[in-house]
């Protein structure tokens, strides 16, 4: 479990396919290795991976096809930067929110524009993220803990302050990026606790409810 403050920006320093899918990243970094345990989990933009080896720079860990496939980093390339959150503790400040590490879709950048001293950005969402998003929720990009708001349809927008530019990948971003995107777990759990009480009802155009015979 994490909280979508990135404690550290590192860098893919190799990506090595495996022979049966799925692939192995090494990730250079330093702030967060103090943190870090062989089979401990890691926030990498997104995706929760298990540390399979300590480097003295980093840390290496396994991506499964199931995982490549869902998120963006089945595009990872050496060089890339990665925003990095070791799990969260009992004792750790819930900064952000409640994030799993597991991508529930990929989004694409619509709008990125300078907006006094930070930046005003707009996102599309695939169906199994829309759903769960609301004005002033939480949502998580490629890690990242952020508010949405302006909620329409598959789209959502964010004001992005610059602390949260300077300390992850986010400042990098362009018009057509994909991210990773995972959509708050207390909304998932909400909803799958109201499907038996709304089976079966329908709703007007006005919001009232009614039953299907």
């Amino acid at each position: 479990m994490f909280t979508g403050i990135v404690r550290e920006v590192g860098t893919i320093d190799e990506v090595q396919r495996q022979p049966r899918g799925g692939s192995r990243i090494t990730v250079g970094c330093s702030g967060v290795l103090p943190d870090l345990t062989e089979g401990a989990s890691v926030n990498v933009s997104g995706v929760c991976s298990t540390v399979v080896q300590l480097l003295r720079h980093g840390f290496v860990a396994d991506l499964s096809p199931e995982t490549l496939a869902r998120s963006t980093l089945g595009e990872a390339r050496r060089g890339r930067r990665v925003n990095l959150e070791p799990s969260v503790r009992l004792d750790t400040p819930l900064g952000g929110h409640l994030v799993a590490g597991h991508v529930d879709g990929v989004g694409e950048v619509t709008l990125w524009r300078r907006d006094g001293t930070g930046i005003l950005a707009e996102w599309t969402a695939p169906p199994e993220v829309a759903r769960f998003l609301v004005d002033k929720g939480s949502v998580a990009v490629d890690g990242v803990s952020l508010t949405p708001y302006e909620v329409s349809g598959d789209r959502f927008r964010v004001s992005l302050i610059p602390e949260t530019l300077r300390s992850t990948t986010l400042e990098g971003l362009a018009v057509g990026d994909r991210v990773n995107l995972e959509a708050d777990l207390l909304a998932k759990y909400a909803r799958k606790a109201m499907q038996p009480a709304t089976q079966g009802v329908t709703w007007d155009l006005l919001g009232r409810a009614g039953f299907l015979d």
